[in-house]
């Protein structure tokens, strides 16, 4: 626990058998529960996960559902579990586990309902982010705030942290599936009058290349463009409830 609060940290993963036993092991001692949710993975995932700590909580699916589905399945169960708070580490090892306590604090002491990490401040994000990727987020992050009425720097990370309440606040399985699932969830939480803060994390990558391709810049443009109307919609409808931070 941390301050009294009951920590879980989802950790969605497909064909990490290489880094997630790592991300598990490495866990800070405040967490109460890990929930890997391998997404149907082909390689030793699941045992590399199990085998590693023993707070860790192993839900498979059958097939393939994506990193968004993934986290829906996580959520719910951490909810099960009791958890006051759900943080989000992915299994690729791109999430620095000393900066967790950075990131759950907030939502910990009350002052927020989810906190979103934030690589772009960061002093070498430029060597450490492949080009690609940089741009993209540098590109989306004004649409984003556009869209959400929040003053966002770093739409699509998913290093995060929410609330119980926050989670009760939004409909989980309407929630995108697949990759920009941070973009549809961001939207529906600021759309729910949630308090949304961001953090700085470090930015880390493996092997130097972005996995970011022009399909996935569309697929959250179009996830963007869809908050943006949600919001409008409730702006006709007597105004909207986000509560910029």
């Amino acid at each position: 626990m941390l301050e009294g609060k009951r920590i879980a940290v989802i950790v969605p993963a497909r064909d990490e058998a290489a880094r997630v036993g790592e991300v598990c092991r490495t866990m800070p001692a405040f967490v109460d529960h890990i929930v890997v949710v391998d997404d149907a993975s082909r390689d030793a995932t699941a045992d590399r996960a199990r085998a590693a700590d023993p707070r860790v909580e192993l839900v498979r699916h059958a097939r393939n559902r994506g990193v968004g589905a993934a986290l829906v399945t996580g959520y719910r169960r951490a909810l099960a579990l009791g958890a006051d708070v759900a943080a989000v580490m992915a299994g690729d090892g791109q999430m620095a586990p000393a900066e967790l306590e950075r990131v759950v604090g907030p939502v910990v002491a009350g002052a927020a309902d989810y906190v979103k990490g934030e690589r772009l401040s960061h002093p070498d994000v430029r060597r450490r982010v492949p080009a690609v990727r940089y741009w993209g987020l540098r590109a989306l992050a004004p649409l984003a705030s556009l869209a959400t009425g929040l003053d966002v720097t770093d739409s699509q990370c998913g290093y995060t942290a929410v609330s119980r309440a926050a989670l009760a606040a939004i409909e989980l399985d309407a929630l995108w599936p697949r990759y920009g699932y941070p973009n549809d969830l961001l939207a529906r939480l600021a759309l729910a009058g949630q308090r949304i803060v961001e953090v700085p994390v470090s930015p880390l990558y493996h092997g130097g290349k972005s996995g970011l391709r022009p399909r996935h810049f569309a697929v959250m443009l179009g996830l963007i463009a869809r908050g943006a109307v949600r919001r409008a919609g409730r702006a006709l409808r007597g105004g909207s409830r986000a509560r910029p931070r």
